[in-house]
């Protein structure tokens, strides 16, 4: 059985992720399922800034590590 607490993305892990992610990896890091990460993008209601690259979507990694109260490396 899965709970919220079996998230394996440490913080390394985030920033090793480069500039962007995707949005199910993005989704997976916050705790948001693929589903409804890409329903969330979909409405522009993601918890952080999604931008459209053709028909995919892309999030910026800054933006995640700020959500999530981490300073990212510049």
């Amino acid at each position: 059985m899965s709970t919220t607490t079996d998230n394996p993305w440490t913080i390394d892990a985030v920033r090793a992720l480069g500039v962007t992610t995707d949005v199910e990896t993005a989704g997976a890091i916050l705790g948001i399922g693929r589903s409804k990460a890409y329903a969330l993008a979909k409405r522009g209601q993601f918890p952080v800034r999604v931008v459209r690259v053709g028909r995919s979507y892309v999030v910026p990694v800054p933006e995640i590590l700020e959500l999530l109260g981490v300073r990212a490396i510049t």
